[in-house]
């Protein structure tokens, strides 16, 4: 696979065209910086990944919160708590930097909180146990020791703990950028805000509050979001919007207690085969949502956006490749086209039990979570009804409890819906916006080839609360590999993607006023 992989980058990587590029003197700098610090950069980032970060786990939550304050204050970046208005939510971290008749205002997002995840699920190391391996764990990377003051540190080495990319990257690239900036005695050319945030992976219910307590405090000309993978060919990217998303609890019920399989298999219902009847009527063969009214009220794409999906590097059949993948749903379109669609995913299904822990027996519930993410003019909470209505349309008595004796014995079918806490709609900035011409040229002049413009990206994030409470607009700046296995076991970050998302959040930070 890895001869295979390189054999494709030889072909793909020199017909990607080349733009005219030079190292700046103030990126020379940065980078200067960078290499000489590049122990104690991987030192402070070993010490904030090894808190757990869960947003539910409040008294580690906040010792994140409060090494990140201690991180800024030595910065002289005049941090502070941003609270919600409920007790026990996850603070936001803020400072600033402000500069003389600066005459823009940016903040600069990451955030600090992670992924539940399950410690046995990970390979010979713990999730907030930072561990360097010599490559991927794919290309069977060998665990090395922290490197000794002195000792040299390859780029192609791989930082594996939850939240190493996603999105502790991001936290840890804006702070040495600054470090590096002040050093090297370069000024920022707008007067720059940082915002952390400690709960978007739970859903970020509680950052309308925290923005709309502090309005005043957090205006800004543009958000700029550090979050997320480059192009799969690492490339850099900007991204101009995100999806929305929300999450939906489905169980469906059976007997109110297990019965022998034998005894009563095909007598009572298996609510098992149920749950799989219900969820094979979501989607046609060909991996199309059938759910009425799914796509309807989607934006479409202006004709900028049409022409930079064409013009991305496309790479739909090396994907397929690395993956294992014969087959994708809805042929005929690209990866870059499916992504700017709303969609239907089974996060994970639940009924009975496998492997050595089976028994004959009918379970008496099924269960699944269902992952909803929206494009731009879908609505997340008329996309949850659009599914209750679905389920009843398929015969389901749908309620959000426990079913009652009484509707057990007068409810032939049952399925408890539940809408979980949190949820936000998709966003999706201008292209050809001024602040959007200067983010563009800022990340283009930290790189050799030319990078990848996307309307889209097909992950989530709350930039439609920052939209909707305040007056602004947002831009994301991935910095991430995107083999980084974020939201799952064993995610890592590759040391050159953060060495190089430090030179652009400090490209963001001096860019100029405009572009054209």
């Amino acid at each position: 696979m890895k001869i295979l992989l390189c054999v494709i980058l030889v072909v793909i990587l020199p017909a990607i065209r080349r733009v005219p590029y030079e190292v700046s003197a103030q990126q020379g700098k940065v980078r200067d910086y960078r290499i000489a610090n590049e122990h104690r950069i991987l030192e402070e980032f070993v010490t904030l990944l090894s808190i757990p970060n869960v947003a539910s786990d409040q008294v580690n939550i906040r010792k994140n919160a409060a090494l990140i304050i201690e991180m800024m204050h030595r910065r002289g970046l005049e941090p502070r708590l941003l609270e919600g208005g409920k007790p026990n939510v996850p603070p936001a971290v803020y400072g600033e930097w402000k500069v003389p008749r600066a005459t823009r205002t940016i903040i600069l997002y990451a955030h600090y909180d992670g992924q539940p995840t399950d410690p046995k699920q990970w390979a010979d190391t713990l999730p907030w146990q930072p561990t360097l391996r010599s490559a991927a764990i794919e290309a069977t990377g060998t665990i090395l020791g922290m490197p000794k003051p002195g000792a040299k540190i390859d780029p192609e080495w791989r930082l594996y703990a939850r939240s190493a990319s996603d999105d502790k990257a991001g936290v840890m690239a804006i702070l040495i950028a600054v470090d590096a900036l002040k050093a090297q005695g370069i000024a920022p050319t707008s007067n720059i805000k940082f915002f952390f945030e400690g709960e978007e992976e739970a859903g970020s219910s509680h950052l309308g509050e925290i923005l709309g307590g502090h309005r005043k405090l957090l205006e800004a000309d543009a958000w700029l979001i550090c979050d997320g993978p480059v192009h799969q060919l690492g490339l850099k990217q900007v991204v101009f919007g995100v999806r929305g998303d929300t999450n939906v609890d489905l169980t469906v019920y059976g007997a109110r207690r297990p019965l022998h399989s034998g005894h009563y298999g095909n007598w009572s219902p298996n609510p098992g085969l149920i749950l799989a009847k219900l969820l094979s009527s979501m989607k046609d063969e060909a991996g199309r949502v059938t759910i009425a009214g799914w796509y309807d009220d989607v934006a479409p794409l202006g004709e900028r956006e049409r022409r930079a999906i064409e013009e991305a590097p496309q790479y739909d059949n090396v994907l397929k490749t690395q993956l294992g993948l014969a087959l994708t749903e809805n042929a005929g379109k690209s990866l870059l086209e499916l992504i700017n669609e709303p969609s239907l995913n089974i996060n994970g299904m639940s009924s009975g039990d496998v492997g050595a822990l089976a028994r004959n027996v009918i379970p008496t519930t099924a269960s699944a979570v269902l992952d909803l993410r929206l494009v731009k003019g879908n609505d997340y909470q008329r996309q949850v009804e659009r599914l209750s209505a679905h389920i009843r349309k398929q015969g389901f008595h749908v309620i959000d409890h426990d079913p009652t004796d009484q509707e057990r014995l007068t409810k032939p079918l049952i399925a408890k819906v539940v809408h979980r806490d949190g949820g936000y709609n998709a966003e999706r900035t201008r292209m050809d916006l001024p602040v959007a011409l200067s983010v563009i040229a800022a990340v283009q002049g930290t790189s050799t080839k030319p990078i990848v413009k996307l309307p889209t990206s097909g992950g989530s994030l709350p930039l439609s609360i920052i939209t909707n409470n305040l007056r602004t607009v947002t831009l994301t700046v991935p910095i991430a590999n995107y083999d980084n296995n974020q939201h799952a076991e064993n995610e890592n970050i590759r040391l050159q993607n953060l060495w190089d998302g430090i030179e652009t959040m400090a490209a963001l930070m001096t860019m100029p006023s405009s572009a054209k």
